[in-house]
């Protein structure tokens, strides 16, 4: 598509964004105010991504399991970063759980409530708030709920969909409540929404490969070193077909 046309089409995709979020907006209100109600939010969310892609209508979708996940298991599940389109794809998968999202996004007018208020924020600037993060998600896993990461920390790859290291966090969580972690790989949202200035939306195949579920082997630091790499050289080698 031709430059004018792409801009077009992104504005198109900001509105189509904002209004699926607006006519959700009373019922994430009421996921926020009515405690029982929390765990609506998180279907909430999954059709907020289906209704986005499903009116962006030059961006197709395809999502692939390797196993049928447990609606009743928790799961961390660990998917790589490479732009803001990450979340709603993320999003396509239907299961119970809450983001770990950094602070920075709470100050997106309404949406940034709401996502400060169901989900987990971290200011990794910050040891405060990172332990504060930690204790909710920990919180939120006691509470059934399974828990969205992104490892790397951020979109900081300067060659995507190369990744960089791991953080450290996802894997020590699931060796300590020993539940297992779901890799996710995405392998094209920087070619259809790159991290740069102004941010400009291409039409494209969403892709998403979640990876049958992989269990902690022990629960000391060993555990957690052999959970990370393990994670790690299943998603490179699925994003590597892509290089």
């Amino acid at each position: 598509m031709k430059n004018g046309l792409l801009k077009i089409y992104s504005v198109y995709g900001l509105l189509v964004f904002a209004l699926v979020f607006i006519i959700l907006l009373p019922f994430f209100l009421l996921a926020i105010f009515v405690p029982p109600l929390e765990r609506i939010a998180a279907f909430l969310n999954h059709v907020w991504a289906r209704l986005f892609f499903f009116f962006m209508f030059l961006n197709r979708t395809r999502i692939r399991f390797e196993e049928k996940l447990d609606r009743k298991q928790r799961y961390i599940f660990c998917a790589n970063h490479t732009s803001y389109l990450d979340i709603p794809t993320v999003g396509l998968i239907n299961h119970n759980f809450k983001f770990i999202g950094k602070a920075s996004l709470k100050k997106v007018p309404l949406w940034g409530y709401m996502y400060g208020k169901l989900h987990i924020l971290v200011d990794r600037k910050s040891i405060r708030s990172k332990h504060s993060s930690w204790v909710k998600a920990k919180e939120a896993l006691q509470k059934d709920f399974s828990i969205v990461f992104f490892p790397e920390g951020g979109i900081r790859s300067k060659e995507p969909p190369k990744m960089v290291p791991f953080k450290e966090g996802s894997f020590r969580i699931a060796v300590d409540e020993q539940i297992p972690i779901v890799p996710v790989t995405i392998p094209h949202n920087h070619i259809l929404l790159p991290d740069q200035m102004p941010l400009t939306m291409h039409t494209g195949l969403v892709s998403v490969k979640v990876h049958k579920p992989i269990w902690p082997k022990g629960k000391d630091d060993e555990a957690v070193k052999l959970l990370k790499q393990e994670v790690r050289d299943i998603m490179e080698k699925e994003l590597d077909r892509y290089l």
